[in-house]
């Protein structure tokens, strides 16, 4: 594996668990993030953007992470107009967290590719931060998400499921971002290394993002307009806990009140992806 797919195992430092396959941006393992019980097991669990461009040089490294099941969060339009490209026998699960949203910013962002200057328009004025927020609040909200949430930890705890698994969705940001939060407030982590795992994603995606924004720029949209947009915020993923922590008080009561899971069921997450 060459150094640019070489993943860190410095403890001390968060970006090591950054997995710098450039083809697949915002890669990381959640491993190595302490948890009530010690601390999320390496190598069982990563979160990253589309892996619908992983390049065919960049196969073997990818390989190599032991991913067995792939969690994709995506619309089915998005993932019939970027499909994953993964290794030959890699279980591929579709999970729409946002079939029933008429409305949400995150599922749209392919229209930002199209007219930049359009999208940027329409999420003007402080827009964009306000439907964000909603969004996330709907991660908690709609049936389509909490069916797609219940079947990730279902699947993820599933003592018959081998190898380790990866989700993601069309940037890693947004329903990916709520996926690896709820996951590890189920686990016991802090606020804390939640919402630094979260605005990880502004160091690990913005920059793979820059062709895209100086291109928008050079058709006028302004730079400062796109970063609510393309980056990630605290108080979005603030909305969402707060959702979640109104509607259910705990992450554990949004687990087995919420989703659905039994307390068995929630204990084989904590068994599997804690050491």
């Amino acid at each position: 594996m060459t150094e640019s797919t070489t993943l860190s195992t410095d403890s001390e430092d968060r970006y090591a668990r950054r997995v710098g396959i450039v083809s697949a941006p915002n890669l990381r393992d959640l491993g190595g993030i302490p948890t009530a019980a010690g601390e999320v097991t390496r190598g069982a669990i990563y979160r990253s953007a589309t892996l619908s461009e992983v390049a065919e040089a960049d196969m073997p490294a990818f390989a190599a992470l032991g991913v067995h099941t792939v969690f994709d969060l995506r619309t089915a339009d998005e993932i019939a107009a970027a499909p994953d490209r993964l290794p030959e026998g890699t279980d591929h699960r579709s999970l729409d967290v946002l079939a029933d949203s008429k409305t949400s910013v995150a599922a749209s962002l392919t229209q930002f590719g199209e007219n930049p200057k359009a999208f940027a328009a329409m999420l003007a004025g402080g827009q964009a931060i306000a439907l964000f927020e909603e969004t996330y609040r709907d991660f908690l909200r709609l049936p389509s998400a909490n069916q797609s949430y219940r079947e990730f930890f279902l699947r993820l705890g599933d003592p018959k499921r081998e190898g380790a698994a990866l989700f993601h969705c069309t940037t890693g940001k947004d329903r990916t971002g709520w996926a690896a939060a709820s996951l590890l407030a189920i686990l016991g982590a802090s606020d804390d290394d939640i919402y630094a795992d979260y605005l990880q994603t502004n160091t690990d995606l913005l920059p793979a993002l820059e062709p895209m924004i100086q291109s928008a720029q050079a058709r006028g949209v302004d730079r400062e307009l796109l970063l609510p947009v393309l980056g990630v915020q605290e108080q979005y993923l603030a909305a969402a806990l707060d959702q979640m922590r109104t509607q259910y008080g705990t992450a554990h009561n949004y687990a087995v009140s919420g989703l659905g899971l039994s307390e068995a069921e929630v204990e084989l997450l904590h068994e599997r992806f804690t050491d």
